[in-house]
């Protein structure tokens, strides 16, 4: 099955979904287009995976992935530290399925169709 390439090339589209996922992670919601929500999910999956291993190795590849400089301004976390130490734990016992996707309706602007992506 091949991926949706949401008219970027492979680098815009990397950071388009670097910036999304760690926007995930830290606010535990977000807003986007369908199309984008619905890749959005794998790589958030994959990320979650890899805290639940939560080993030095899975560390170092999430960081690689998600955006360092982006914090949450009132805990001072970053995406990393919260994807290990406060998410990974409340999805232990769970296989999969850590996100829903939940409808809004076309937007204003272009009616592209807009979801909210939340952790579960």
């Amino acid at each position: 099955m091949a991926y949706r390439k949401l008219g970027r090339t492979s680098s815009q589209r990397k950071a388009l979904f670097r910036d999304l996922a760690t926007d995930l992670i830290i606010n535990e919601r977000i807003e986007t287009t369908e199309q984008k929500a619905k890749e959005l999910r794998s790589v958030v999956e994959k990320l979650i995976t890899l805290g639940k291993r939560g080993d030095l190795h899975a560390r170092r590849q999430a960081a690689a992935f998600v955006r360092p400089e982006v914090a949450n301004t009132e805990t001072g976390q970053d995406a990393v530290q919260k994807l290990f130490a406060d998410i990974a734990p409340r999805f232990a016992d769970r296989q999969g399925g850590y996100t829903r996707i939940a409808k809004l309706g076309p937007r204003r602007g272009d009616a592209a169709s807009m979801v909210i992506i939340e952790l579960v």
